[in-house]
């Protein structure tokens, strides 16, 4: 993968001649919803599962009708970023998981995060025994995704929590294995529905048993 535009930090990527698999991290392979209300009850906030947005649904901890601004959410979410090592911890059997499929597949981290974060959420993973390239973006992942994957003959996967993003990925790169699946059950089920063309998983063991099936077959 050649350097991006400022707005991408990544690990260089030596792709193997075989299957790709690329994940997102928050809510994926690391804990979001969860470690994030956490975060935001220290510092005097909320996250109220009310719907498919953070924006709205933080409140004041003392006054759940005192909802924190567009401005004030991304500013606890700069904070969050900046001490995500603190707070996250992997998915349910993420880890094992991807072991398992990396015996058979290439493994990519593409985060939708600002870069600027790049080297805490890689120490993060590194500590988990995630050691996988990692790439992280605020741009469109569709168009990044077909410039990894470089129009290679082998299969193609992308697992994100985020309709758009499978979307993305889907029209960028029609040929793409898409997966849905977001650890939280609870803002999973306000989630919108990803599109017919998308698996839908449950837990890591679904995703896995995706993946094997897909390039066993």
């Amino acid at each position: 993968m050649s350097d991006g535009p400022p707005t991408v930090g990544h690990t260089d990527l030596k792709l193997r001649d075989r299957a790709l698999v690329v994940c997102d991290v928050d809510e994926v392979v690391l804990d979001f919803i969860a470690p994030f209300d956490n975060f935001l009850q220290a510092n005097g906030h909320q996250l109220l599962p009310r719907s498919f947005r953070l924006t709205g649904n933080v409140v004041a901890l003392d006054d759940e009708t005192r909802e924190a601004s567009s401005s004030a959410v991304n500013d606890l979410l700069e904070g969050f970023f900046a001490a995500q090592d603190t707070w996250q911890t992997p998915t349910h059997k993420a880890s094992s998981a991807l072991a398992n499929v990396a015996e058979i597949a290439d493994v990519v981290f593409l985060t939708a995060m600002p870069p600027r974060h790049f080297d805490v959420r890689r120490a993060l993973l590194d500590m988990h025994g995630m050691t996988y390239p990692l790439v992280a973006t605020e741009d469109d992942k569709g168009p990044l995704i077909r410039q990894i994957h470089a129009e290679r003959a082998h299969p193609l996967f992308f697992i994100d929590d985020m309709a758009y993003n499978l979307k993305s990925v889907k029209h960028h790169a029609p040929h793409t294995h898409t997966i849905h699946f977001m650890s939280n059950v609870h803002f999973r089920s306000m989630a919108p529905h990803p599109g017919d063309d998308v698996a839908q998983a449950r837990d890591w063991d679904e995703i896995e048993q995706i993946i094997f099936d897909s390039i066993n077959a």
